[in-house]
């Protein structure tokens, strides 16, 4: 095969397939006399996990880094490897599908002021439930998006109302709002002109409109990814 041949089986233009062997995403194309590049059916099997690999939105970094270390490990033949690589990213992606629809849910339970629940959860505590760093939550404490209440020995303690609204900020930022934006949304609380009542804030027709328009797109793209990678594996174990 040429590589017009593969572009056409790939639906990607002929440049693409070039750059994809420049890139490593597909192993090296054995060349004829005149300069020809000649494919066999592992280039077009290496181009079809790549392109299921970035064919979705990456609106979070790190899926662009899981499906990157994938693609690069077909490219060199390791399978073994880009198939571990595949099922960490399909932990990964399950995962963070779960965390945006507890958020949609943390926003809906806000709402309804459906939060009776008197559980205090330690600042470790609140860390592992939502599988991110005891430092990333103090970074968003020092950049004005929540405060939190301190115990006499100066421990942070977490209500349930705590952990939603920041259920709701790791969305966001999985989304890619900056930190600042976030700030925004939440200093209305503090202004004169704006409720100073969470509640009635994630009631504002602004913000649920925002805000469930980003879980809409963030769990499409997420669906997305979950479709394209479970293809990858089964590619790449018939690679194996």
């Amino acid at each position: 095969m040429y590589t017009k041949d593969v572009a056409k089986l790939t639906n990607v233009h002929s440049n693409t397939v070039r750059l994809y062997e420049e890139w490593g995403y597909i192993s090296p194309v054995p060349r004829l006399a005149n300069g020809y590049r000649v494919y066999s059916s592992l280039h077009v099997k290496q181009m079809q996990i790549a392109r299921l690999a970035f064919q979705q939105e990456f609106i979070q970094n790190n899926l662009r880094k899981f499906a990157t270390k994938i693609v690069k490990f077909s490219g060199q033949m390791q399978f073994n490897q880009a198939l571990t690589a595949a099922e960490q990213y399909l932990s990964f992606l399950q995962a963070e599908q779960s965390y945006m629809l507890k958020a949609v849910d943390a926003a809906q339970r806000i709402l309804q002021q459906k939060n009776n629940c008197i559980t205090l959860y330690s600042h470790k505590e609140v860390a592992k439930q939502m599988q991110i760093s005891e430092e990333t939550i103090r970074n968003w404490e020092r950049n004005g998006l929540f405060e939190v209440t301190r115990t006499n020995q100066n421990r942070r303690i977490y209500t349930e109302l705590d952990v939603q609204k920041l259920l709701i900020i790791r969305t966001l930022r999985s989304a890619h709002f900056s930190i600042a934006s976030i700030r925004e949304v939440f200093e209305k609380l503090k202004s004169d002109q704006q409720p100073k009542n969470l509640h009635v804030l994630l009631s504002l027709p602004a913000f649920q409109n925002d805000f469930y328009h980003i879980t809409d797109e963030l769990e499409k793209n997420l669906k997305l990814a979950i479709v394209n990678v479970k293809l990858i594996i089964d590619h790449l174990h018939t690679l194996k």
